[in-house]
């Protein structure tokens, strides 16, 4: 995950969509979206413009990317690796970003963030089968098991984050233990499962790339 250190919410502004970097506070009625629906800077004329088709594709391009908040290069090849594999490239493309160990994280609600479940990673308090790994874009596979290691157990962040367990669990290619920390990819996640990315159109980033 890519370190910025600006507003997180102009982002989202710039998508015109929540992208829920800030978890799940982003759900709450104080999200600055809700009050200001329209893109950040000035020129409100020049931005109500109609958008061209590589407008609308480098959009969708960006509105992913900064979902995962990763770099251009990163995003480029992780699309690469994407292409590479057998059937289409814009699930593909979802199916390898869902796979990223800081996703995991935060999809394990052990984090309220990707950008927060990248600190913990990166920091040393998660294990992959046993083993310490941390660098976020590590792809977990199809029964690893994601925990969090004894010594951080007790850190009240993370406590924090796993009471989101209780309101929404988990996705249905995850098993959480939240008493041990402890969670297994007893699947990989497809397309059609990853309902907060419903609305990105996929296709779109791959007609950009394909240009």
């Amino acid at each position: 995950m890519a370190r910025y250190i600006g507003p997180q919410c102009r982002l989202c502004r710039a998508e015109k969509t929540k992208l829920f970097l800030k978890g799940e506070r982003c759900l709450s009625g104080k999200c600055p979206i809700a009050k200001k629906a329209a893109p950040p800077g000035k020129g409100p004329r020049t931005r109500q413009k109609k958008m061209s088709d590589y407008g609308l594709q480098l959009r969708e391009k960006q509105k992913l990317k900064r979902t995962y908040g990763m770099f251009e290069k990163q995003f480029r090849n992780t699309f690469k690796k994407a292409e590479s594999l057998s059937g289409k490239t814009g699930e593909n493309l979802i199916i390898l970003l869902e796979r990223r160990l800081d996703n995991m994280v935060y999809r394990l609600r052990f984090a309220t963030s990707r950008k927060q479940a990248r600190q913990l990673v990166s920091h040393g308090h998660v294990l992959v089968n046993g083993r310490k790994v941390t660098i976020g874009s590590y792809s977990v596979r199809e029964n690893d098991v994601v925990e969090i290691k004894e010594q951080s157990k007790k850190l009240t962040v993370i406590k924090d984050a796993l009471k989101e367990y209780t309101k929404s669990g988990v996705y249905p290619w995850l098993e959480l233990n939240p008493d041990e920390m402890k969670g297994k990819v007893i699947a990989l996640p497809k397309r059609s499962d990853v309902s907060d990315l419903a609305e990105v159109k996929e296709q779109l980033i791959v007609e950009l790339y394909s240009r």
